[in-house]
């Protein structure tokens, strides 16, 4: 059985108002919520980037039942490994067994904001390596200390921990990423159904749930929606490593000039009224192995997409 889900947008939203959206997926019928974690938004026109760690407080005492994770967060520069160990296990306290912790190995966007060197991709992941390993000896509850390639802990202890340690949920894009992803998590997490990115986690030993994020931008017409994605979320149409690779919203919205209204169009993103076209990208992820599925909403009007799910398409999926 598959779990639908629901992408609360820091990008896109302040704080108040991702707690209402949690509030009202909850009451949809959604399985799950996913949050991202920005220090920056991509582009201006998204408009913010609230703490993840204070959103998810207020979702935990506004909500009663539905699970809610990061979707991802990256431990590895901006936040040092045992102050993030920190802060998902109390995440996990507050959301009590509802919990689950994606992370990755982040954007430069985000990251390099301490002024600390962007390495690239291959270090990144050793990082990442190092990081999770940092973040389970704290989660086991003792005194701990780790002197390591990256990082360095001293006699810290965690005092608040969780009845049910949340799952480590690990990103990727790549093949190489995701045969880290079954060595390292206790999950898989995706954007898009990506190739044969399961088949490589499950192949290095992963066995645990496997999340696919989703874009979509539910409107009275399909014009209508891909003018809204052209506009708050032109990021999608960037190749390659690009997204990764860019300091801040000033020279994401110079990259984004080069695409187009047609390349939103003829992209991955679902912006036909149609729930069926909903559907079919749904049964596309789960085909591709993900039994974790949930969708982003791009643009103001997420009740848009929660009436839909809520009418339309939860119902095909039970």
């Amino acid at each position: 059985m598959t779990d639908i889900g629901y992408t609360l947008s820091t990008e896109e939203f302040g704080p108040n108002e991702l707690v209402s959206q949690a509030k009202r997926a909850e009451a949809a019928g959604f399985d799950f919520l996913s949050s991202s974690d920005h220090y920056h938004p991509w582009v201006s026109a998204q408009g913010e980037a609230p703490f993840v760690w204070s959103v998810l407080g207020g979702v935990a005492e506004a909500t009663d039942e539905i699970d809610v994770g990061i979707g991802v967060n990256c431990p590895i520069m901006r936040i040092h490994p045992a102050v993030v160990a920190h802060a998902a296990a109390t995440a996990g306290a507050m959301l009590d067994g509802r919990f689950f912790f994606g992370v990755g190995t982040g954007e430069r966007l985000n990251e390099h904001v301490t002024g600390e060197h962007w390495p690239p991709h291959r270090v990144r992941l050793e990082m990442l390596d190092e990081a999770i390993t940092v973040i389970r000896k704290l989660w086991e509850g003792g005194q701990t200390s780790h002197y390591g390639e990256h990082y360095t802990v001293e006699n810290a202890r965690l005092f608040t921990l969780p009845d049910e340690l949340p799952p480590i949920v690990v990103s990727a894009f790549g093949e190489r990423a995701a045969s880290a992803a079954g060595d390292l998590g206790d999950g898989f997490w995706s954007v898009g159904p990506r190739g044969n990115l399961v088949d490589r986690y499950e192949s290095a030993g992963g066995s645990g749930p496997t999340y696919c994020q989703l874009h979509a931008c539910h409107a009275d017409s399909e014009q209508e929606a891909v003018e809204t994605v052209h506009e708050v979320w032109p990021n999608s149409g960037l190749p390659g490593e690009l997204g990764s690779q860019l300091p801040t919203p000033a020279h994401f919205e110079q990259a984004t000039q080069m695409v187009s209204k047609e390349d939103i169009r003829e992209g991955s993103i679902v912006t036909a009224p149609d729930p069926d076209e909903h559907i079919d990208s749904i049964q596309q992820a789960i085909d591709a192995g993900y039994d974790h599925v949930y969708t982003h909403q791009i643009g103001d009007d997420q009740q848009a997409l929660i009436d839909l799910y809520e009418e339309e398409i939860l119902p095909s999926f039970e």
